[in-house]
């Protein structure tokens, strides 16, 4: 790939004129010069910015919007019909530049893995993934498929396979979401926007719960990630050993000075409330989801501000498919009008995320070594972060996606 300049994930600047040579799947070298290797296939990207293949920290690529107006579609929808629906997310999600991504929960557990696993047999174009199976909630909690007007009779085992309470359901579902395959695990430590009942911030699971999972993970290799809106929720979280927590929306200075003491990670998704609000009142979103949006967009982006102002990390997460996929670079713009610099935000997507996947080795960084996954922009994407919407080139492991 001959770039007309080249963002590698870890540098501050921007190297011009370079040539990124990939083989075998991987990053081979990075040579001064836009050059012709011999034996090769040149890709001319000369008035392109190159970058590595972004990462989305929390997205749920099984699920679409559209279904949040209904969603007992998931007891309805065949197992044949999810899986086509994952697998064309997963293709728009890949070709909007995000080569690796953490699907963070599904109603229909395992689909995510399934479609991992596909994708990683070649059958299917997709991002390199890391999925955790289902959500560790409470009965009634926010990752509790409980719908109003159904009875619980009615809804299907599945779809509630990791309901618990107490520390030891919690540390067998955990270990039995491990055995399923699951590269981490999910937590929902507190209510959650687009769910019936509850509280935006309203402790669910307790510190005793969320610690059995941790340490069923810990003690596996495992990460955790926890969902949690609420300031003590947060706090909790923690102190329990999450990894990282999802949304942040109504974080304290308390929470901001535990995470950067214990070294865990923000996904705070501060984009999806605007698409919430417009596209949750044209679809006809329940009221209650579009209530409880509006009372955490404003507050999480405050929260974002201080937290990143205090040095806490934070990686890039969108919640895709509470919007559609394929729109993951939406928050970009936002990132940066809430304080971060382009470069900062750029690599929240790639070399920060990275880390906190634990695949520093993979992805991440445009540097030898690495998995040969870059996408390249047309212009300056630091000096407009909005071109990040529209990738133009996307190679994953060296092959170039249509």
């Amino acid at each position: 790939m001959q770039c007309g300049a080249l963002i590698d994930g870890i540098s501050d600047t921007p190297q011009r004129d370079v040539t990124v040579v990939i083989q075998g799947g991987r990053i081979a070298a990075i040579e001064a010069g836009r050059r012709s290797p011999p034996g090769l296939p040149v890709i001319d990207l000369a008035d392109h910015t190159c970058l590595p293949g972004l990462i989305d920290m929390h997205t749920h690529i099984t699920e679409r919007p559209e279904d949040t107006a209904d969603l007992t579609v998931y007891f309805r929808r065949t197992a044949a019909e999810q899986a086509a629906l994952a697998r064309q997310f997963a293709a728009a999600t890949l070709r909007a530049g995000f080569t690796t991504v953490r699907n963070l929960g599904a109603y229909n557990a395992w689909t995510d893995r399934a479609l991992r696993d596909a994708i990683n047999r070649g059958e299917v174009a997709g991002p390199r993934m890391q999925v955790v199976g289902y959500y560790l909630t409470i009965p009634g909690g926010g990752g509790d498929l409980l719908v109003p007007a159904v009875p619980e009779a009615d809804i299907p085992a599945d779809v509630r396979r990791g309901v618990a309470r107490g520390p030891a359901e919690f540390r067998a579902k955990a270990q039995a979401a491990i055995d399923g395959g699951a590269d981490l695990l999910k937590v929902i430590a507190s209510g959650a926007v687009l769910a019936f009942g509850g509280v935006p911030g309203e402790p669910e699971m307790t510190p005793e719960e969320i610690a059995a999972v941790t340490a069923v993970a810990h003690a596996a290799g495992r990460k955790v990630a926890a969902h949690a809106h609420g300031a003590r929720s947060i706090r909790e979280a923690i102190l329990a050993g999450a990894d990282t927590i999802e949304h942040a929306s109504l974080i304290d200075d308390e929470g901001i000075a535990l995470a950067k003491a214990h070294g865990v990670a923000l996904s705070m998704d501060v984009y999806n409330g605007d698409y919430i609000d417009s596209e949750g009142r044209r679809l006809g979103w329940p009221a209650e989801f579009l209530r409880k949006n509006a009372e955490t967009t404003e507050a999480q982006r405050q929260g974002f501000t201080r937290a990143h102002a205090a040095g806490v990390a934070i990686v890039y997460g969108t919640d895709a498919g509470v919007y559609p996929h394929g729109l993951n670079a939406r928050q970009f713009p936002i990132m940066v009008e809430r304080g971060m610099t382009a470069m900062e935000a750029i690599k929240s997507a790639t070399s920060v995320a990275a880390r906190y996947m634990g695949w520093s080795d993979r992805v991440g960084e445009v540097t030898p070594g690495r998995y040969g996954d870059v996408i390249a922009v047309r212009g300056d994407p630091l000096a407009d972060i909005r071109l990040l919407q529209t990738v133009d080139v996307v190679v994953k492991g060296g092959r170039v996606i249509d």
